[in-house]
């Protein structure tokens, strides 16, 4: 059946162990095909009225769509989600940010290697992930997510070029002969990675839109380090703060009520 899922109450250890082994984990059918197709439309419509964040052939990126679509509200707010993302946590957390990121048909442009947690200003992190949950089908030449496994026990580096081959390779240059997972993924399923696991994505060479909507997870004790972010800028937040504090990241113990 398309409504059938992967739930927080289904979701094997097996399944948990691999996710805190690897750094990631592809769960089939967080949302059903057909939840998948109407948040497409949604996000399509959004980029009518939407600023992307990142310029360039690499994606289009619509930051905090939650805020701006009631439809998407309900995928960001997503209690199934948001549930199964606590459970391989292993402990509470909040909402950070979501953002559609649209690969255009034809873009000629991969996301290359990077770990998304140090573009953050979180301080007092035990652990961030993300649900990468793709709103078409994803096969590999539209633009699927390729991640390398255990990336995510090294937190000491800089943020990367996402634009550049090198740049993750050139920090850390044993990578470069390190196994790579790829995961090409069905409309409502959904790969959770931790914020610190490298991951690519290669550019889409088909004559649809690659459409993914992530949402970022994070530990719910986090604090603001006062560092720029798009997301946190417009807070007025004191370094040190608890990003709790603001409406922006609700619990995810709260979706559930």
């Amino acid at each position: 059946m398309a409504t059938v899922r992967t739930t927080p109450n289904t979701l094997t250890d097996d399944l948990i162990q691999s996710y805190r082994n690897q750094g990631f984990v592809k769960v089939p059918g967080v949302i059903s095909r057909e939840e998948a197709e109407e948040y497409r439309r949604a996000a399509i419509e959004l980029q009518k009225s939407m600023q992307s964040l990142h310029q360039g052939p690499i994606f289009t990126q619509l930051v905090n769509a939650w805020t701006e679509s009631e439809t998407m509200r309900r995928l960001t707010l997503h209690p199934n989600v948001g549930g199964i993302a606590e459970r391989l946590a292993g402990i509470p957390l909040r909402l950070w940010h979501d953002h559609l990121l649209i690969k255009q048909p034809h873009n000629e442009a991969a996301t290359e290697y990077h770990q998304d947690f140090p573009y953050w200003p979180h301080g007092n992190s035990r652990h961030t992930l993300s649900a990468w949950i793709a709103l078409v089908d994803v096969p590999v030449e539209r633009g699927c997510m390729t991640f390398i496994p255990g990336t995510q026990k090294r937190n000491d580096l800089r943020p990367q070029d996402l634009s550049d081959h090198d740049d993750l390779m050139e920090l850390w240059p044993e990578l470069v002969y390190s196994p790579r997972v790829t995961l090409p993924l069905r409309a409502g399923d959904c790969t959770f990675h931790n914020g610190l696991c490298a991951h690519m994505a290669n550019s889409n060479d088909t004559d649809e839109p690659r459409v993914a909507h992530i949402i970022i997870y994070m530990d719910a004790d986090t604090t603001y380090t006062g560092a720029k972010h798009v997301v946190t800028d417009p807070l007025g937040l004191a370094a040190g703060q608890r990003l709790g504090d603001s409406s922006m990241f609700p619990a995810v113990s709260s979706m559930h009520s």
